[in-house]
Formats: structure tokens, sequence, C-alpha cells
């Protein structure tokens, strides 16, 4: 494996690709090569190619290439753009010429989507010690490709464009498991039993991908100058690629990623864009609807509910932990988020409207975790929808409800208000336990409902927060109450 130099030559490259050849003709064991669409990516998957591709012919197809691309379904609508067009020309290209490179555009289970765990189940925005997004959005789907792979061929090796240069802890957890090979230029993988790594990068600088991508042209036809600009247009200062001293900054440290990201203080890649290009101003509510749901700590914990996802209290520094929002805060995000995206469609470039920020899909499965988990009959999705998009919201996987509508949530609604004032979670808990029990009625069996209305009833038990508070300290144990770093960290 090459060492980090300042330049690369024609035999730099030369030599990974001999290599590269070698590997792939060593063994009958699949590969599977990460693509972002990021440079590093974008550098191994063509060396890659262009390795194969020189190989005579009844060498080519001597094992699949598999190129796999996560689609978190909430990454920068410029780069998801990016990335599809991406793909499409690499599946054609490769069939054309002949190059055993097959590609897959993963996304998350509909179940596990941002916006489905956000606006539908409640969960409050990822942070650094409720970080729930990167595994259900990313990991998730290609660990379950890989282990698929696995399951059928035994083995797989994956050629990622990881890099030591990238950080310190990358390069320490890169030499740790070199250390660890039992076989030459495959690490294994610490996280999959009977998968190996191939990074033909590791030691290559910033600079060394830059000065590669420019050199050689990309072999299945997508611009890599459209890329650096890309790059360059992420970039706060626009400065890119090719670093001349210490003091000047390069691409390598423009960030793409989730739009919605709030795993970062702000998102400055966006808002470079933004600034350094006149024609990207169509992005300016996707920053400003990001930073509306990144709201500081007090005002996210007035959005949420004071119990936890399942009811549950927990007491913290003298206050109840905020869980799940509520069903006004998820109501007015959907809301926001439709009129962003109807914006977008409206004043982007045309190649984004096959690109919405949410998916009718995920906007069915909202609605069916807001009428089935959350017993909300009153069923506003629809109604949101069609005021923002002037559209009907068309959903085949949901029967109406036969019982119970909005003219029945508005008369509950007013008679617990009137009554009961002070009452604040009476609402919910009335609408609960007809929804439960209209739920039986249409079943065989009755069995297990007198649980649910149990378990909707000490759901709802509390007049309001303060109600709560005063009944948990009076009767549980403080001297028991769970030790956090930091309430502003504590999840849903």
């Amino acid at each position: 494996m090459n060492v980090a130099k300042e330049s690369l030559t024609k035999q730099d490259i030369k030599n990974i690709t001999e290599l590269i050849q070698q590997l792939y003709l060593e063994d009958s064991i699949p590969w599977v090569c990460g693509y972002s669409g990021g440079k590093d990516s974008t550098a191994t998957v063509q060396l890659v190619w262009n390795a194969i591709s020189q190989l005579p012919e009844e060498q080519r197809n001597h094992k699949s290439i598999h190129v796999i691309s996560t689609d978190t379904l909430v990454e920068s609508p410029v780069v998801a753009a990016w990335v599809k067009r991406s793909l499409n020309t690499m599946r054609m290209e490769a069939e054309t010429n002949g190059i055993p490179i097959q590609v897959h555009r993963l996304t998350p289970s509909i179940d596990n989507t941002y916006w489905v765990n956000l606006l539908g189940r409640g969960y409050p925005y990822p942070r650094r010690n409720f970080r729930w997004c990167t595994s259900r959005l990313k990991i998730d789907p290609a660990n379950h490709f890989i282990e698929n792979m696995i399951s059928a061929a035994g083995e797989a090796i994956l050629v990622l464009g990881t890099r030591k240069a990238e950080s310190t802890a990358r390069k320490s957890v890169m030499d740790s498991y070199e250390r660890r090979r039992i076989r030459e230029h495959l690490s294994p993988n610490g996280s999959m039993l009977n998968s190996y790594v191939f990074s033909p990068i590791q030691e290559w600088t910033n600079d060394n991908v830059w000065q590669y991508l420019m050199q050689y042209p990309n072999p299945w036809g997508h611009s890599n100058k459209e890329l650096l600009a890309m790059y360059r247009g992420a970039t706060a200062d626009g400065e890119c690629p090719l670093v001349l001293d210490t003091a000047t900054p390069s691409c390598g440290n423009s960030r793409f990623g989730c739009w919605v990201c709030t795993l970062v203080a702000e998102d400055k890649s966006m808002a470079a864009m933004i600034h350094n290009d006149e024609e990207k101003a169509w992005m300016l509510p996707l920053l400003d609807f990001r930073n509306e749901i990144a709201a500081n700590f007090a005002t996210d914990r007035q959005r949420r509910d004071f119990r936890r996802m399942h009811g549950n209290l927990t007491y913290h520094k003298g206050r109840l932990v905020h869980g799940p929002y509520t069903k006004k805060t998820r109501e007015h995000l959907l809301y926001s988020l439709l009129e962003v995206e109807k914006y977008i469609k409206n004043e982007g470039p045309k190649e984004l409207e096959e690109h919405p920020l949410i998916t009718i899909d995920e906007l069915r499965a909202i609605r069916r975790l807001w009428l089935d988990e959350k017993h909300e009959f009153e069923d506003t999705l629809p109604r949101i929808y069609k005021e923002v998009t002037g559209q009907e919201f068309i959903d085949p996987t949901i029967p109406g409800n036969k019982y119970y509508s909005k003219a029945e949530w508005d008369i509950l609604s007013e008679t617990c208000v009137e009554l009961y004032p002070e009452h604040e979670l009476l609402l919910e808990m009335q609408s609960t336990l007809l929804d439960i029990e209209t739920r039986y009625t249409m079943q065989a069996t009755r069995r297990g409902i007198n649980t649910s209305l149990e378990g909707a009833i000490k759901r709802a038990f509390f007049k309001n927060e303060e109600d709560a508070l005063a009944f948990f300290v009076k009767h549980k144990d403080l001297n028991d109450e769970p030790s956090y770093e930091d309430d502003e960290e504590i999840g849903g």
C-alpha cells in the first residue's frame, strides 16, 4: 500500500491499479464498495472501475462488485440529486461496457426514517446523548445489505474510501485493525464477522484525492469538475481544492450530510452554498426550518410532553424530564415541512421534483402512528396535507374510522375544556379510551381490553405537569434518582 506523499505519480496509480486487480482475482469473495457521491468514495470506485476495466475480458467478470449508496431520505437535496444521477449513469455505463458492477441505492425502512420517528413517534431531535438517527438511517440499511451478502456467499470484502488523514481517531482505528490482519491489505471488519475491509486510498491526503479526480476522468461519465464545484460551494471561503500552505483551507473540510442534522451547532455547508451561489437562494427555507427544529433546550423542552414515550415519569434536578413532542408540535412541524417542500417545488431546480423532502409512504406511516399508537382519531394529517398542497391525501392503507372523526373529536374537546379546564390530559384520556373500545369492538375477541384501558388511564392520570411532579415527589424515593450528565442531553 502506498505511503502518504505530497503528489501522486503515474507509478503510484499503476501500483494501486495492480493491487486492486490482484486482490480481485485472488478469490471469489464478492466486493461491496461504499459510495456516497463524495470525493473519497468517488476516487475509490473510480480506481476499482478503471482497474477492472483494464483486465482481459475473460478475467473481468471473475466475481461481482456491488456499489451501495445509502440515501437517508434527508440528504441535502443538491447532494441527493447529484448521487442519484451518478448512480443511474454508473448503472448504464457498467451494463454497456461489461463492467461487473451492480448498483444499489439503499434507504432506511419506512418505519425507521427520520420523519416517521420525529413527526410520527415524536422523538426529540437527535443530540449528542440521544443520537437515534445514525444507526436507523445510515448503518442499518448498509449492514442489512452486507449481512445478506455474507449469508449468500459466506464472506464479503468491503472496499471503502476511508483515509488515515481524515483524523487522528480514524488513523488510530485503522492502524489497530491493520495489526490484526490475517491477509495482506485486508483488515478485519470490527462490526461484522466474515467480512474484511480494503481501503485502497488509506494513505492519501485530501490533495492526493483531488489531484487524482482532476487528472483522471470519471469512467462512468459523471463530472468530477462538478463534484469539485459542489465542494467549493460548501466551503465558507470558497477556496478549493489544493492547498498552497497550512493557512489555506482545503475542500476536505466541507461537510455534506443530512440537511436536518442537529448534531452540529450550525449547518455551515448549507449556509456556505447559499452564500457562495445566489442561484441556491431557494435553500434558505431549508436552513431556516432546520434551525427551527434545532431550537435551544428551553424552547425545545416546551414543545415536548412532560412524560416519556411510554407515559412514565423521569425526575431529574428538581423537575420532570420531558419526552416526545406533543400533538400540537408534531402537527406544526409537519405543516412547516410541507410548506418548505411546496416552496422548493416552485422555486428550486426542476431536477428536485424527484426528491421530495418527505415521501408519501412516510406520510402514510406517520398517519398510521397518530391513529393507531397515539389514538388521535381527529386524523389531522390528510387535512394538513390538503391545506398546504391543495391536493387530496390518498391513503388506501388505512380504512376510515366508521365511528369517530373530527366532528366527534371537536365535541369531546369542547366538553373536556368546558367541564374540567385544568385537566390538560383529559382529552387525551377520553379519546384514547373511546378509540380502544372502538378497536376492540371490531375484533373477534376483546381479550386484553381491560389492560389497554387501564394503561390509558394510568398514562393520563394527572391533571398537568405540576400535578405529575407533586405526585412523583410524594410517592418516589428521590435517593434512587437516576444520574444523568446533563438534563439537556436526555432523550425521549
